[in-house]
């Protein structure tokens, strides 16, 4: 449905103006949201290998854990002994003026915490395999979370560009027949208006 807008010139310029940008915006938004659903799909692949990865090694660590607490009994007192990490930096990146998390981990080789006496290898290679779970937990983690704030921006993206294909645009454009059509409308009665006067004087002049 048209606008209600005095069919003039003016407003037929300022229309054709406005439905002009409404177009580039919506053709913007599409771009947006094709470059964030690409940039989503790595991310989810990416996110994929890391969760096969992730559940191989926590097997592995808990299988370690198992049988370290089998050789040497429940151990409960490991944990108190394990540094605080301190190691973990986040910042953000733009992607189509999204921001999205970049997690800065110092990976540094892991140094044993606990004295050696009342321990084995099968305790070290847990806690080796504990270490790597960590640093995956938190690419996991990166990834994941951008995952989830692209997705959001994607859905607003559709969502306007939808509001323009849908609503804006097509109201532009029946304002703009309205206006022109209606000026047309003027132009053959000034034009017919024209002809009944120039035939009119011819008359008199006869």
């Amino acid at each position: 449905m048209a606008e209600q807008v005095f069919p003039t010139k003016g407003n037929l310029i300022a229309t054709k103006k406005t439905l002009s940008l409404s177009t580039m915006g919506f053709d913007l938004m599409d771009r947006k949201r094709n470059i964030l659903i690409r940039e989503m799909m790595l991310l989810i692949d990416k996110s994929k290998m890391l969760r096969r990865e992730i559940d191989g090694t926590y097997e592995r660590a808990y299988l370690a854990l198992q049988r370290a607490n089998i050789t040497l009994g429940v151990i409960d007192n490991i944990a108190g002994a394990v540094p605080v990490d301190s190691g973990v930096k986040i910042h953000f990146r733009s992607v189509m003026g999204v921001d999205i998390p970049v997690v800065e981990y110092h990976d540094e080789e892991p140094r044993i915490a606990y004295g050696f006496l009342d321990t084995n290898s099968q305790l070290d290679y847990a806690y080796q395999c504990f270490h790597e779970v960590k640093r995956m937990t938190v690419l996991l983690a990166e990834v994941e979370n951008s995952v989830y704030k692209l997705a959001n921006a994607i859905v607003k993206t559709q969502r306007r560009a939808n509001a323009l294909k849908n609503v804006v645009i097509p109201r532009l454009e029946s304002t703009v027949k309205f206006i022109s059509d209606s000026l047309e409308e003027k132009e053959r009665e000034e034009f017919s208006r024209l002809k009944v006067i120039k035939a009119t004087k011819a008359k008199k002049k006869n």
